[in-house]
C-alpha cells in the first residue's frame, strides 16, 4: 500500500471518521499543529536529562490521542481525561518546588531550553486554534485544558534545564 493516494491533491482530505474537508478546515489545522508540536518535541527530548525525556515521551502519546480525537478518531483511541490534566498539573507542582520564578525568561539560554520553548509557542498555537474550532463544533474542555497545561509545563521544564532559576536547597544549622 503506497502512502500516495492522490485523493488530497485538490486540497481535501479525509477526517479519521472518513468525512472530507479542505485542508485548511479549522479542525486540519487544530490537529495539524498538534502534530508539528509533536514533531518538535521529538527533537527536543534529544537534548534533555533522562527524566525530562520521559516526561515529554508522555506527552507524545498523549498528543498522538488528542490529535486522533481531534481528527474525529475518537472512536480508536482512549480520550484524553481530567485524569491527565491533573498528571501534568502534579508534574508542574513537582517543578514550582525547584524552579524560583520571579519573571518571564527570555528563551535561549541553552539549546535544550530553547526547544522546549519553541515547544512552549507550539503548544499555545495549538491551544488557539482548538479554541477557535470550539467556537464552531464541539470539542471537549479536556482536550483545551489539557495543551493548556502542556504550554506550562513546557515553560517550567525549560526553565529547570537552564538552571539559572533553581531554588537552592536549605542546608539546616547546627
Amino acid at each position: 500500500m503506497s502512502i500516495t493516494t492522490r485523493t488530497g491533491d485538490n486540497g481535501e482530505t479525509s477526517l479519521a471518521n472518513g468525512e472530507r474537508v479542505s485542508k485548511d478546515h479549522p479542525r486540519v489545522e487544530a490537529y495539524g499543529t498538534v502534530d508539528e508540536l509533536n514533531s518538535f518535541l521529538g527533537l527536543s527530548k534529544h537534548y534533555l536529562p533522562d527524566y525530562e525525556r520521559e516526561v515529554v515521551e508522555e506527552i507524545q502519546k498523549s498528543l498522538f490521542r488528542l490529535a486522533s480525537e481531534l481528527a474525529k478518531g475518537e472512536q480508536f483511541i482512549r480520550l484524553i481525561t481530567e485524569d491527565d490534566v491533573e498528571e501534568l498539573t502534579k508534574i508542574i507542582h513537582q517543578y514550582e518546588e525547584k524552579v524560583d520564578l520571579h519573571s518571564f525568561a527570555v528563551p535561549g539560554e541553552t539549546l535544550a531550553s530553547a526547544y522546549l520553548d519553541v515547544c512552549r509557542t507550539i503548544a499555545r498555537r495549538a491551544e488557539r486554534l482548538v479554541v477557535h474550532l470550539s467556537k464552531h463544533e464541539q470539542v471537549r474542555p479536556e482536550v483545551i485544558k489539557y495543551l493548556n497545561r502542556v504550554s506550562d509545563l513546557l515553560y517550567i521544564m525549560a526553565r529547570f534545564v537552564e538552571g539559572k532559576h533553581i531554588r537552592p536547597i536549605k542546608t539546616r544549622e547546627l
